[in-house]
């Protein structure tokens, strides 16, 4: 039952691989096929089973017509069909006196496409099944080390790099070391490297949406099995697993400018394919653009240099720039350099940043920035502020001297002794109330040696001898 579900999976495979074109199955399916094995040869094409002609060793055997023989010779088989043509040959052993086994080893392959992810086993077998012991197994003449099972090879996953020409070596039965003809092994991809393709318009601007495809090929040699798709941006899933080959992001921004790639992967990630990078760059329109004065305040003079610059917080390349005095246009480019300036410089500047998106740039974008208001100044109104500022330093340096000069000749005014015969002379009743009376006369000039005091006395215009005393 094995050997027919095998052989039916080989016939599907080759139905695939060549359309109407005629095949010739052979079960059991190993290759090379040996006699002892009981080799039946099914002739696969278009047109009845009754049209079919075998041919043996290059010659034609007419007396099979039918689509199925079982071979009891060893040589080199192939069958025709009327509408699909000459089969491939197919070579039965008997394991003596074929060139594919001169010492009675042969290495045998399953018949089927290898495809990556398969499992297969290789199996070293003795002429007419003599017991084989000790076996070596060999890729490219390099003895392969442990892989062997006792007589057989089993490989898995199977992987590209594991394609190449095998043989093996083994002691057989009555003491004979032997060595079998090499046999082919080919591994065929199970689909193709995946391929990351960005769907729609080439350009993506902000705001739009972004779809990618990862696009990758099934091998024609069997039906294809479903796959699994990742997807990366700058090396972080984005998207996945999933089945279906596209993502689609509805509505993108600047942060979705990146490197992406793609993985392609096997029910199980037996085999797993990753695709080359994909550069996506999201295209943003000019935004805030701004005016940045040059080394001058906005109040300058005539004769000064100003250089004005323009730039925009975002935008991409390619962004040109328009420079408008009083709303007319004067200058392109980022920098506006005024030089040895007049007061017709005076007035208010803005700048127009613009760029071009989508396919032949048929989506333009502006940006006006504030407006900067630039007063130039006469040369002569500066010199005479700078006068009136000088005038009035002086003037304060000058009122500061004569007070300074004032104090000084106060002080110097009066010698010391005239100044300390001042005096303040208090008058006042005992008894008597109020405040003292303060004459600010000056007392008159005395004798150094006499000093006159008149008291008065009890009765107006009577003097006693008494009331006059003389005070040394």
């Amino acid at each position: 039952m094995a050997g027919k579900v095998a052989l039916l999976l080989w016939a599907q495979t080759l139905g695939l691989a060549g359309a109407q074109t005629t095949q010739l199955l052979v079960k059991p399916p190993w290759r090379p096929a040996v006699l002892w094995d009981g080799v039946t040869l099914m002739c696969q094409g278009s047109g009845t089973a009754g049209a079919t002609i075998w041919y043996k060793d290059g010659k034609h055997w007419g007396q099979k017509r039918r689509d199925h023989i079982t071979v009891t010779e060893s040589g080199t088989y192939e069958c025709h069909r009327p509408g699909s043509g000459l089969s491939p040959p197919v070579t039965v052993s008997d394991g003596d006196r074929s060139p594919l086994s001169p010492d009675g080893l042969v290495l045998q392959v399953p018949v089927r496409a290898l495809l990556e992810g398969d499992t297969v086993t290789l199996r070293c077998r003795g002429r007419w099944n003599r017991t084989v012991t000790s076996v070596s197994f060999y890729r490219e003449g390099t003895e392969l080390r442990g892989l062997r099972d006792g007589a057989e090879l089993s490989l898995s996953p199977l992987q590209l790099n594991h394609s190449g020409r095998y043989s093996c070596k083994g002691w057989v039965k009555y003491w004979a070391w032997q060595q079998s003809a090499p046999v082919t092994v080919t591994v065929h991809e199970l689909f193709s490297v995946p391929v990351l393709v960005l769907e729609g318009p080439p350009e993506i601007t902000e705001g739009s949406p972004l779809t990618l495809s990862c696009r990758s090929t099934p091998s024609p040699l069997r039906p294809p099995a479903p796959l699994l798709y990742l997807f990366y941006q700058d090396g972080r899933v984005l998207g996945g697993p999933q089945g279906s080959p596209q993502l689609l992001l509805p509505a993108v921004g600047v942060s979705h400018s990146g490197n992406y790639s793609c993985e392609a992967q096997s029910q199980g990630g037996t085999v797993r394919k990753s695709s080359a990078r994909l550069r996506v760059t999201v295209h943003m329109p000019v935004a805030n653009a701004t005016i940045t004065p040059g080394p001058l305040a906005h109040q300058v003079h005539t004769g000064d240099n100003v250089t004005l610059r323009c730039s925009v917080q975002v935008g991409s390349a390619p962004v040109t720039f328009t420079w408008l005095h009083n709303g007319q246009e004067v200058a392109q480019g980022p920098l506006l350099e005024l030089r040895d300036i007049d007061v017709g410089h005076s007035g208010t500047y803005q700048c127009v940043a613009t760029n071009q998106l989508g396919q032949d740039g048929h989506r333009v974008f502006r940006a006006l920035s504030p407006e900067l208001a630039l007063e130039v100044t006469p040369q002569g109104h500066r010199n005479t502020a700078v006068a009136v500022n000088v005038g009035r330093a002086l003037l304060f340096l000058l009122l500061l001297l004569a007070v300074i000069g004032g104090c000084h000749w106060w002080h110097r005014r009066d010698p010391p002794e005239q100044r300390a015969a001042l005096t303040t002379h208090i008058m006042g009743t005992e008894g008597a109330a109020g405040p003292p009376e303060v004459s600010p006369r000056p007392a008159p000039p005395r004798d150094p040696q006499v000093t006159n005091a008149e008291l008065s006395g009890p009765q107006k215009g009577q003097r006693d001898p008494r009331d006059y005393e003389n005070v040394l």
